[in-house]
């Protein structure tokens, strides 16, 4: 770990006050740094609090010139590179650091990063929970609300961290042992500009492994990623081979390998029957982490213990049933990608519930999944009328559109028979009608909850 007097009266900015951006600052306090923290938005009464007691000064609602009174500037997770603030910073000369290359000097220990479209988020919580209960002293942080700064002078032997294509898109020094790419789709174009910009970031996890480090990824994404051949261990569905090393979803025996070493017996890692969670692409993100346990020398995991995992909420999750009608809850699918992963991967007919902010996605291919997928949909938010359109292309037409949840949940329910799923996974944010996925999944969640109380 770096010498904490490298920080000691320098100044920094720090521009962006939530989560990672309150703990950029408390960190660079810490090593002795004059901290001046700025945001766009309002901040937190808590975090201005935590600001004033440890001597931070700030702004809000704006990005002052007072930012620029600093030796450096810290960039917190999802501030764009291209806000005036910060280009006229570069064209002063000012160093702009990203977030993981400020804190990885601070950090200690195997560090594995786990990124990708979707997935990433149980992907990274279940290899946590199987170091944790394989006895290792580690860390599960990033973007899953620990930040990556909460790791700084902490003693472990793995730090798993989740990573956003934000926290990737400025990474020069940091560096992790493990690289996991889930998968890729389009998202978050609205910040990047482009799908290959979006890929780009996302890859550069895997330009920052160390030296004899590994990379696990989809084997369909091995040339968007541009890995080289015969690195890594890519992820595919179909029979375990012991003459190329990877990691394989074998249908026939309902079981996961991983070929460790060409020309080896490849090591079974699971049955697909020790996993508990809904959909087949949890088989793909409970692969890649036992895959990883492997590698870094724990495994293969305990089917009990991958069977004792739970996964953080808003993910497929069971919200209830009644009269053979069952509710999931994968408020999480905020991008077409996860909603058709979602539609395409729980079993049985669906009425699906879509639609909230959009992120400048193309809806065609949501489309094609409903038409292939579910039975009906009912459609909501700000998007809804998109949705509809690319919906009315495709020649579906078992839709409905309403203007609340509320509406959505009971009209779904209304059109539901014994063994369909009513499925949340609105394809978009919910910053239309609600301050983040979390509270849409638990407004659906006591919606469900009401049906089956009322009419049980």
């Amino acid at each position: 770990m770096e010498n904490n007097t490298v920080y000691k009266g320098k100044r920094v900015s720090v521009i962006g006050a939530g989560v990672s951006g309150r703990s950029l600052a408390e960190l660079a306090r810490k090593l002795g740094a004059e901290v001046f923290v700025s945001d766009l938005k309002k901040i937190t009464e808590e975090s201005v609090k935590a600001f004033d007691v440890m001597g931070i000064d700030w702004e809000e609602e704006g990005n002052t010139e007072r930012v620029l009174a600093c030796d450096e500037i810290l960039l917190s997770s999802g501030v764009s590179q291209d806000i005036p603030i910060l280009k006229l910073a570069v064209s002063k000369g000012i160093p702009v650091t990203g977030e993981l290359d400020f804190v990885y000097p601070y950090m200690s220990g195997k560090i594995i990063a786990v990124t990708g479209s979707n997935g990433k988020t149980t992907t990274a919580s279940m290899t946590g929970f199987l170091l944790e209960r394989s006895g290792a002293a580690s860390m599960t942080g990033g973007n899953i609300g620990n930040p990556a700064a909460n790791a700084a002078y902490e003693k472990n032997d793995f730090l798993v961290l989740e990573l956003s294509s934000f926290q990737l898109n400025k990474v020069n020094k940091f560096k992790c042992d493990i690289a996991v790419v889930t998968n890729l789709a389009p998202d978050h174009i609205d910040w990047h500009g482009s799908y290959e910009k979006y890929v780009e970031a996302k890859a550069n996890v895997i330009r920052s492994l160390a030296p004899n480090g590994n990379a696990i990824y989809q084997y369909r994404d091995s040339k968007e990623l541009n890995v080289p051949e015969g690195m890594g261990y890519p992820l595919s569905w179909g029979k375990s081979d012991n003459s190329k090393k990877g990691i394989y979803i074998d249908r026939e025996s309902s079981a996961v390998f991983i070929c460790v070493k060409e020309e080896e017996e490849p090591i079974r890692l699971f049955d697909f029957d020790a996993v508990k969670l809904l959909g087949s692409h949890n088989i793909e993100n409970t692969a890649m982490a036992s895959a990883a346990l492997v590698l870094l020398g724990h495994g293969p995991a305990d089917p009990a213990i991958i069977s004792d995992y739970q996964p953080p909420k808003h993910r497929c999750a069971f919200a209830g049933s009644i009269k053979g009608i069952t509710f999931v809850d994968d408020s999480k699918g905020t991008n077409v990608a996860a909603t058709v992963t979602a539609m395409s991967s729980l079993k049985g007919s669906k009425i699906i519930i879509l639609g909230g902010q959009g992120k400048g996605e193309d809806y065609a291919p949501l489309a094609e999944a409903v038409l292939k997928y579910a039975k009906s949909a009912v459609l909501v938010g700000a998007e809804k009328k998109k949705i509809a359109s690319a919906l009315d292309a495709a020649g579906y037409v078992s839709y409905t559109i309403v203007s609340t949840m509320e509406e959505a949940v009971e009209k779904a329910y209304r059109n539901a028979v014994p063994g369909d799923t009513v499925l949340l996974s609105p394809a978009c944010t919910s910053w239309d009608m609600y301050p983040n996925y979390g509270a849409r999944g638990d407004h659906f969640c006591e919606l469900a909850k009401g049906i089956i109380e009322r009419d049980s």
